[in-house]
């Protein structure tokens, strides 16, 4: 089981490295910021497995800027108690989860500012979603994603895309009537924020995501899949400000996960589809 974990490890840090250079090298960079965070919670969720499960995540985030828009690259290792097995039994699972997103600025592409009111720029996003996890399960995500952005005008960021998007996945599980699911093409709501502001002397960023899935036709097992929502949102304190005197290097903080309906599956009938988790978070800048 160890090695096992050490080969998705491995295969994240070249997962890492080759999205990274792709997102780099077809464009030269005006600016570019590389993290690496830590989340550990007790109360997290997954369908079919009844109680709390606690993960320790490590996340490597980059994102840059460049002539025509912008690419996010976001890689997460999730470990697992053994309340969520690996295949086989013995260790806690081992997740990888990868997203990618580029964006192209209506106002970078023009050359003309399309600001109005509340709304900074236009632009058109697309990418992709990718998974792999060594339970029985066995799931390997695959979702693409492409629709247009509102870039509004905040301090720091905050996105809202309306996504048309088309998803695959794995099914390993002896029962299932399909193990290889092509779901329904359908809409998808995404949104990201990271907003820094001051409270008193002490400098925060309230950041996070939220994502909305309608229905998608019917799951590995033949049940029609529901309305999935997902809510992920940090409190972080700029400590690298507090006691350095370096803005934006290291951040401590607090969040919360909302999970309905995960993956699909109705919470009303399978335990472990709703999560309520609140986690510690830490996010150095390299």
């Amino acid at each position: 089981m160890m090695q096992s974990r050490k080969l998705l490890v491995r295969q994240t840090l070249t997962i890492s490295a080759l999205l990274l250079s792709a997102a780099t090298s077809v464009q030269a960079a005006d600016w570019s910021d590389n993290a690496i965070s830590y989340w550990y919670g007790t109360r997290f969720a997954e369908p079919g497995i009844d109680g709390p499960i606690a993960k320790n995540i490590v996340e490597f985030t980059h994102v840059d800027g460049y002539k025509y828009g912008s690419n996010f690259l976001d890689v997460q290792v999730l470990f697992s108690d053994k309340k969520d097995p690996a295949d086989g039994g013995g260790n806690g699972a081992t997740e990888v989860y990868a997203i990618y997103r580029h964006q192209l600025s209506l106002n970078k592409i023009s050359g003309k500012d399309f600001k109005w009111g509340p709304v900074r720029d236009w632009s058109l996003s697309g990418g992709f979603d990718w998974n792999t996890k060594n339970t029985a399960f066995a799931p390997a995500k695959r979702m693409l994603v492409i629709g247009p952005t509102i870039n509004f005008d905040v301090p720091g960021f905050w996105d809202l895309s309306v996504m048309y998007r088309s998803e695959r996945n794995h099914n390993g599980l002896s029962s299932a009537q399909e193990h290889d699911v092509r779901f329904n093409d359908t809409y998808y709501l995404e949104t990201a924020w990271g907003i820094p502001f001051q409270l008193g002397s002490v400098p925060l960023k309230f950041k996070g995501f939220a994502n909305f899935i309608p229905p998608k036709g019917k799951d590995g097992f033949g049940n029609d899949t529901v309305s999935e929502t997902l809510v992920h949102a940090s409190l972080l304190v700029d400590v690298g400000k507090l006691t350095f005197g370096k803005k934006d290097t290291f951040f401590a903080g607090v969040g919360y996960e909302y999970w309905k309906n995960k993956f699909g599956n109705n919470s009303a009938y399978t335990p472990g589809t709703e999560a309520n988790t609140p986690f510690l978070n830490l996010e150095w800048h390299l």
